[in-house]
C-alpha cells in the first residue's frame, strides 16, 4: 500500500516563502514521478509542478514559474515544493501525487496513481 503524506503548509504573508514536503512510502520512491496540484475554494484542482522519477526533468504551471521550485531527495523518499514571492491567489489546499512505474511525469491529475490528503497554504494580503 502506497502512502503519500504532505506537510509544511501554513499561513504566510504576501511576498513570503514557504516549503511544503511530501513523503511517499511503498515500492522504490525513485520509481515515482511526482506532482503537486492545488485546489482553491470554488475552483477545480490545477497543476502546479511535476518532477520526473530521476529528478532530471521538471515542469511548472505558468502561474508559478520563476517563483516555485520542485525538487526531490530519493534517499529521504521526499519531494519538496519551495514557494517564494507568494501571492494571495496562491492560497489553496496543496496536494502531492505519485505516478508509479518509472513512467514520465505529467501535468494531468488523471495520470497519477496515489494522492495525499492535502495541506493548506494561506497567503495573507
Amino acid at each position: 500500500q502506497v502512502q503519500v503524506v504532505e506537510s509544511g503548509g501554513g499561513l504566510v504573508q504576501c511576498g513570503g516563502s514557504l516549503r511544503v514536503s511530501c513523503a511517499a512510502s511503498g515500492p522504490p520512491f525513485s520509481s515515482y514521478a511526482m506532482g503537486w496540484f492545488r485546489q482553491a475554494p470554488g475552483k477545480e484542482r490545477e497543476f502546479v509542478a511535476a518532477i520526473s522519477w530521476s529528478g532530471d526533468t521538471t515542469a511548472y504551471a505558468d502561474s508559478v514559474k520563476g517563483r516555485f521550485t520542485i525538487s526531490r531527495d530519493n534517499a529521504k523518499n521526499t519531494v519538496y515544493l519551495q514557494m517564494s514571492n507568494l501571492k494571495p491567489e496562491d492560497t489553496a489546499v496543496y496536494y502531492c501525487a505519485a505516478r508509479a512505474g518509472y513512467v514520465g511525469m505529467s501535468t494531468s491529475s488523471e495520470r497519477y496513481d496515489y494522492w495525499g490528503q492535502g495541506t493548506q497554504v494561506t497567503v495573507s494580503s
